[in-house]
């Protein structure tokens, strides 16, 4: 996102010039998360680095400070991890406006910061005095201070040795028998790009390389949940694949396909997780519009995943002949 400032002291300051209101501070971070959850969106959850599919990504952290080290937390956290996701920064490093300075560099003109915030206590002289007057402990007041921190990548010119990511993930966490059923699926599988998806008209399923994967065992679970899509093809199961985005029929493939991908994992000993929980809105309007609804996709899930099991056995018999043959 860029956006030039129209008051770069605003946009960049570095500890806060003041407490500002407690109650607005805080409804203005829950507001913002809570139309987040809202509108269905979880970025904070979203299992790959788009920023580094094509090359390693760092290893999963905590967003920090790059000059001193440490580490967000609380609310800062899912803040600052939003913000890497949305904007597709290389780095979980911040810095505010004057630690860039410090560091060596600037932030880079029209870069727009993000808010984090800090939480704390203080006694006012009054209370002070009223303790010392009436006797009993002065009461502290909690407050907000707001910060406008900068991903290292909004930045140029800092200085080499700042806090640093941590070393990249390694390249591949192989599950063999799940390759296995990718491969013996038949499905023209692609690897590359930033997202995760399946086309029917072309039948194909594309999703992004293991090492951007926060977590690589998500790597898995997404390849089964667009797999369990290809099943749908009406050269395979033939389910209804033209429903557009948004509409319920959609919501309804999009069931079938996590419950697919959760007895698939099940059954290759992969923990199964709800892999797209932005779709849980509509799944509810679905199956409280028709009691049935649930049936009828875990009937369509089962078929999937058995459908891609048996050509697994099918592969794996296809070997052990061969082997016997030779």
């Amino acid at each position: 996102m860029v956006s030039k400032p129209t008051n770069r002291r605003a946009l960049g300051k570095a500890a806060g010039d003041s407490a500002e209101p407690r109650v607005n501070l805080y409804d203005e971070v829950t507001a913002r998360i809570v139309s987040e959850l809202e509108a269905g969106r979880f970025p904070w959850v979203q299992p790959w680095n788009s920023a580094a599919c094509g090359a390693a990504c760092a290893g999963p952290s905590l967003p920090r400070n790059a000059l001193t080290g440490r580490s967000y937390s609380g609310v800062n956290v899912l803040l600052l991890w939003g913000a890497v996701i949305a904007n597709g920064y290389p780095s979980q490093s911040w810095l505010t406006f004057r630690q860039a300075q410090e560091a060596g560099g600037c932030v880079i003109k029209g870069e727009r910061g993000q808010t984090v915030v800090y939480a704390d206590r203080f006694t006012p002289e009054a209370e002070k005095a009223r303790a010392a007057r009436d006797g009993g402990e002065a009461k502290a007041v909690p407050f907000l201070k707001r910060f406008t921190v900068f991903n290292i990548a909004q930045c140029e010119g800092l200085r080499p040795g700042l806090a640093l990511d941590p070393a990249p993930l390694p390249e591949r966490e192989i599950v063999p028998v799940a390759e296995e059923v990718i491969a013996a699926s038949g499905v023209n599988f692609r690897i590359g790009g930033t997202k995760a998806f399946y086309v029917p008209s072309a039948d194909f399923v594309s999703v992004p390389p293991q090492p951007a994967f926060f977590e690589h065992i998500n790597y898995y679970r997404t390849c089964l949940h667009e797999l369990t899509h290809a099943t749908g093809h009406a050269k395979r199961l033939d389910r209804d694949l033209t429903n557009g985005f948004g509409t319920k029929g959609y919501a309804r493939e999009e069931l079938v396909a996590e419950l697919g991908s959760a007895f698939l994992c099940a059954a290759l000993g992969i923990v199964p997780t709800v892999r797209h929980a932005d779709y849980i809105a509509s799944w509810l309007e679905v199956l409280r519009e028709d009691n049935r609804a649930i049936f009828r996709a875990a009937s369509q899930a089962s078929k999937a995943a058995d459908w891609l099991m048996a050509r697994h056995r099918e592969a794996m018999d296809a070997q052990v002949e061969g082997r016997i043959a030779a």
